[in-house]
């Protein structure tokens, strides 16, 4: 994994926050906010490093998320 830099990590951390926020009103639990970092992580190593581009992959994770837990 290469070295983020500060304006991509800036974007992932507001990213993380805003789609957590719909987890629950304290920002989901640590094994589902690590799970969509990481495929924010996987998705820069890509070259997705947009605002638009990362907060895709987070929404992705989170429809992943939601979908296994109400099946």
């Amino acid at each position: 994994m290469s070295k983020l830099d500060e304006r991509t990590l800036a974007k992932m951390d507001l990213i993380l926050e805003q789609v957590c926020k719909e987890l629950s009103a304290c920002g989901g639990d640590h094994e589902s906010r690590k799970y969509i970092a990481l495929k924010m992580i996987e998705a820069e190593g890509k070259g997705n490093t947009t605002l638009g581009d990362l907060e895709v992959v987070a929404r992705r994770a989170l429809n992943e998320l939601t979908q296994r837990k109400s099946a």
